[in-house]
């Protein structure tokens, strides 16, 4: 269960003054932590996981929002 651990710690992390390339890895690591969270919930079909990869799309989604500027 270290990834849930890894899940949570970037949850929990501040996303505040980050430059364009921290983004850029923090949506590359969220989306690898989704994916390995991903793999153990096909097995084990377990609803707190699908509600941790939830939890991580969102922040991902505004991460990469972020990244992406608004487009008028």
């Amino acid at each position: 269960m270290e990834i849930v651990n890894k899940a949570f710690e970037f949850e929990n992390r501040k996303m505040s003054n980050m430059s364009t390339s921290d983004r850029v890895k923090a949506s590359r690591e969220a989306k690898q932590l989704i994916l390995s969270i991903n793999e153990i919930y096909k097995k084990t079909k377990d609803v707190q996981l699908m509600d941790i990869m939830k939890r991580l799309t969102y922040k991902k989604r505004k991460i990469e929002k972020r990244l992406k500027g608004s487009i008028s």
